[in-house]
Formats: C-alpha cells, structure tokens, sequence
C-alpha cells in the first residue's frame, strides 16, 4: 500500500483517519470500527465490502 494513498483515503462512513495493516491487507478505521479489504492492491472503501472490528483489534 502506497503511503500517499493513506494521505488522501478516508473512511467513506465518518470521514475519518485510515490505518494500513499488512499483516491482514486492510484499513481499518478506528472511529467506525471498521476494517476496509485491500484487494490486488486495491481498497474497497465501501461500507457493505467492510468487517466489523472485534474489540480486541478496535484496543490495539
């Protein structure tokens, strides 16, 4: 995920910061709770195409 990426991408739902995470190829959205898929490198920012994050993920 290109870092310039992050500096325009906000979460579709609240308008809020984006945190890249390699390890499951998401963004995640801490203010909505939610986790956005990164697809062959691209980001479905949609909110149907969105997880839920659990507590413990929401915490760290």
């Amino acid at each position: 995920m290109d870092k310039s990426f992050l500096d325009i991408l906000v979460c579709p739902v609240c308008k809020g910061a984006l945190e890249y995470h390699a390890d499951t190829q998401e963004l995640w959205c801490k203010q909505s709770r939610l986790a956005y898929p990164i697809k062959d490198g691209i980001p479905f920012m949609l909110e149907n195409e969105a997880r839920p994050l659990s507590e413990e993920e929401w915490a760290a």
